[in-house]
């Protein structure tokens, strides 16, 4: 009797489950929809229309290599789960994307499905490029069809081992974590600040590394609806600072313009672009029209700012004497650029008084910029001359510790000590920046 309840029980139990399998191998299998029918005819306008858009998304930014043809994929990224490789996006039919329809395209770039359906890691940013508009998809695809050199160059497997590399749990991760429609306008704002909030959250990306991520890796927030978006956050040894008005880790003493010049030329007052930002200032933003670094300076103002995350302002504060080994190093090594009051040769030699990277709880960002320096920086095609150098075969881990807590605890910096232990992590993982950066010279 026990037995054939049982056996009732569990075959009332095994139809649920066949219909539940049946739907999850249904949705992390299934194509997105695409409104494109059909690959379109592509005109002189359309392409140089798609290349203005590459440059708003920093395509080249993960997909070229120094020394390769532009867009050939092979750079290196680092996850938690292993290391994998950006691919080849020419036109090349066999290793790149030549044998893609407009419509395959739209869904790789907005929903990261590839033809045959496997899943791209979210190291691509397509949660952000959902939003690019259709007409913006058009352009793109006409551009890399047409516009960019064919390259044979194989694409790179992944490092991340079984059964970690399966693709369809990300299919649930998105369905959770990824937005699925285009950028919509809000009414109640107006053209500019829709402009602007059209590109930092779409094809700009900002978020991708300015905001913090969950524990599933996902952005906490994909627009201006959450407190967390643009709020700053630690990638890859570099700290992101807040694109929000926060004044002491953010631009909340940044006026537009100054935005606007920072992006359109690579420095204002307040810094220098370096790190990460210094490959998204030689290849995109230097590039975009006036008009548009309006509108994401519009927009960018409108965030605002958490005081109680952020502390007391900044307020410059006159060094007291001092002879402690930071003091010492940072007269002997520093001053000549960065000044003895801190406030640097702007606006090329950037001031430490007031800076994020002084101002910030995390000092990843102090740490590898003394550690690796500073990519050169190219704006309008001239290689910048003021490059940070490298001291990690000058300066020992105590060293470089001492003098990084000097700098963010004088001139009214309160971003506190720096532990030498922290310096020899950075070290052990950071490479010296490179002197020949990536400049694309599309066509």
């Amino acid at each position: 009797m026990n037995n054939r309840r049982f056996a009732r029980t569990a075959g009332w139990l095994v139809l649920p489950c066949l219909v539940a399998a049946g739907v999850l191998a249904w949705y992390v299998t299934r194509q997105p929809a695409s409104p494109f029918e059909q690959t379109q005819s592509a005109d002189a306008a359309l392409v140089s229309r798609g290349e203005y858009v590459a440059r708003l998304s920093d395509c080249v930014a993960c997909h070229s290599l120094p020394g390769k043809t532009p867009f050939a994929g092979g750079l290196e990224m680092a996850t938690p789960l292993g290391a994998i490789h950006a691919t080849n996006i020419t036109p090349d039919r066999e290793h790149g994307i030549g044998g893609y329809t407009l419509a395959d395209f739209d869904r790789a770039v907005r929903h990261g499905v590839t033809p045959d359906g496997r899943r791209l890691y979210p190291a691509m940013p397509y949660p952000s490029y959902v939003k690019l508009s259709d007409d913006d998809i058009r352009a793109l695809y006409a551009f890399f069809m047409k516009g960019v050199q064919p390259a044979s160059e194989p694409n790179i497997p992944s490092d991340i081992p079984w059964p970690l590399n399966l693709r369809w749990p990300i299919a649930l991760w998105n369905g959770v974590f990824a937005p699925s429609t285009p950028y919509a306008a809000k009414p109640e704002q107006d053209a500019l600040w829709n402009r602007g909030a059209y590109i930092v959250q779409g094809p700009g990306h900002c978020g991708s590394c300015h905001t913090p991520r969950g524990l599933a890796f996902n952005e906490k927030a994909l627009d201006e609806s959450g407190a967390p978006f643009l709020a700053g956050a630690l990638l890859d040894g570099w700290y992101a600072p807040s694109l929000r008005q926060d004044p002491n880790t953010g631009l909340g003493r940044w006026s537009e313009p100054q935005i606007v010049q920072f992006l359109k030329t690579g420095r204002n007052a307040h810094a220098v672009v370096y790190g990460s930002m210094t490959e998204a200032f030689n290849n995109s933003t230097q590039f975009m029209q006036d008009d548009d670094l309006g509108a994401i300076a519009r927009y960018l103002k409108s965030l605002p700012g958490d005081p109680q995350r952020d502390g007391t302002p900044w307020q410059y504060q006159p060094a007291t004497a001092s002879t402690g080994p930071g003091a010492h190093t940072y007269a002997t090594r520093c001053a000549s650029c960065h000044g003895l009051d801190g406030k640097g040769q702007p606006e090329w030699m950037p001031p430490l008084a007031g800076a994020t990277s002084a101002l910030a709880k995390e000092s990843a960002s102090a740490i590898n910029i003394t550690l690796n320096g500073s990519q050169r920086v190219v704006a309008a095609g001239v290689p910048d001359a003021y490059r940070m150098p490298a001291f990690r075969e000058q300066l020992s881990d105590q060293e470089i510790a001492e003098v990084l807590s000097y700098m963010r605890i004088t001139w009214g910096n309160h971003g506190g000590a720096v532990d030498a232990q922290a310096v020899g992590k950075l070290r052990g993982h950071t490479d010296p920046a490179s002197s020949s950066p990536i400049i694309l010279h599309m066509r």
